[in-house]
């Protein structure tokens, strides 16, 4: 292989040059403190203005219903733990709930919760990646006590499943939950409005639509009062103190408006490569599976391809030498070897999930990366079995 393949966007993006160039003025000239009242802080307020109008608009939100944070993790935290830490909410509704393939940063806070004399449980996915609205609904009748908050992925980070979002929230509120949805990796990459899904909690990354890392926002439905996250400086309305990252929140709103515009010929071609990957294996003697759910309940460009017989470490680091970058599981658990908590939740074959890698196109990608990519996937399994 010529040149470096990356197809590992699900991780991370490279930063879009547009993104890049809409922060540069704020990390060199304007970098006033927007919480100032002098005439040089002015700029960088309405920066945080006109991106917060930008990202409410890319969600078909309100602006006042967009608060900054440093990344879905710590938005996945705030809205799991907020309900727990407002010591005036109802206690007799205590429970929380969520998909048993959630990102960590949905079920670490749980454990916390559960550990705090809270109700935590789980709603299982069937074996394509999809929660059921009535998995869900025999979940919430289970419980002792009523449940406050249930969060559920809008696309699985590992299997690129979409969920039905608004089926599930519409579940939750006939018990009178609250819901959440870890929007990580949908965002940008499929349509979302929080009115049509009738969600009350959104969490969002930057740096997985082609903005910087170390920024992201949580949609807060208005009317609902959420714990503040962090006190002090009463920035974000009160809700998250500190002060805004300029730079980073300009670079995040630049970059996601410019996903949403471009999202369909994005989409088009993402698809396009993962038929490509897929027929040039097939056309192969290389024995594989798809996991999850089909294309059209997949994200675009995400493909957890499974080679049975075969250790996906070993694939990982075989392609790495090739030029090709790929992840085998999620790529928060990349020092892990056992089988990821998101195949066991879907009971995949453990023959097929331990040589299960995530193949994850992007926008930068050139179309020829798919049947490259696949190539060295098939040279790979041959010299392995020529050599067994």
């Amino acid at each position: 292989m010529k040149r470096q393949i990356y197809a590992d966007h699900a991780a991370t993006t490279p930063l879009d040059p547009v993104a890049l160039e809409a922060m540069t003025p704020f990390l060199r000239d304007q970098f006033a403190n927007p919480s100032q009242p002098y005439a040089f802080a002015r700029a960088p307020k309405r920066a945080l203005a006109d991106a917060r109008e930008k990202i409410a608009r890319a969600i078909n939100a309100e602006p006042d219903e967009i608060v900054f944070t440093s990344g879905a993790t710590e938005s996945d935290n705030w809205a799991i733990h907020a309900e727990f830490l407002d010591e005036s909410a109802n206690c007799n509704r205590d429970a929380v709930v969520a998909s048993a393939f959630e990102h960590h940063a949905v079920l670490r806070p749980l454990e916390v919760a559960r550990r705090r004399g809270r109700t935590a449980a789980l709603a299982h996915p069937d074996r394509n990646g999809i929660v059921a609205p009535d998995a869900l609904e025999t979940v919430l009748q289970s419980l002792a006590r009523p449940a406050r908050v249930v969060s559920v992925m809008t696309a699985n980070n590992e299997l690129g499943a979409l969920q039905p979002i608004a089926a599930l929230a519409e579940v939750a509120r006939r018990y009178g939950a609250l819901f959440h949805t870890d929007a990580a990796q949908a965002a940008g990459h499929v349509p979302l409005d929080v009115k049509a899904l009738d969600v009350d909690l959104m969490s969002a990354s930057a740096h997985k639509f082609n903005g910087p890392k170390g920024v992201g926002f949580l949609y807060i439905k208005r009317g609902l009062a959420l714990a503040p996250w962090a006190s002090g400086g009463g920035q974000e309305s009160g809700r998250r103190a500190g002060t805004e990252n300029v730079a980073g929140i300009v670079g995040m709103a630049t970059a996601l408006e410019r996903s949403v515009a471009e999202m369909v010929e994005r989409n088009a071609k993402l698809n396009r490569m993962t038929q490509t990957l897929l027929a040039r294996l097939r056309e192969s003697d290389v024995e594989f599976a798809v996991n999850g759910a089909g294309s059209d309940q997949t994200l675009p460009g995400l493909i957890s391809l499974a080679l049975p017989g075969f250790s996906a470490e070993a694939l990982l680091h075989r392609l790495d030498l090739l030029g090709a970058i790929v992840s085998a599981g999620a790529a928060c658990d990349s020092k892990r070897t056992e089988i990821s908590h998101v195949l066991q939740a879907i009971r995949l074959d453990r023959n097929l999930a331990e040589g299960t890698i995530r193949i994850s196109f992007g926008a930068t990608n050139p179309e020829e990366d798919a049947p490259e990519l696949a190539d060295a996937i098939v040279k790979i399994v041959r010299s392995q079995k020529e050599n067994a």
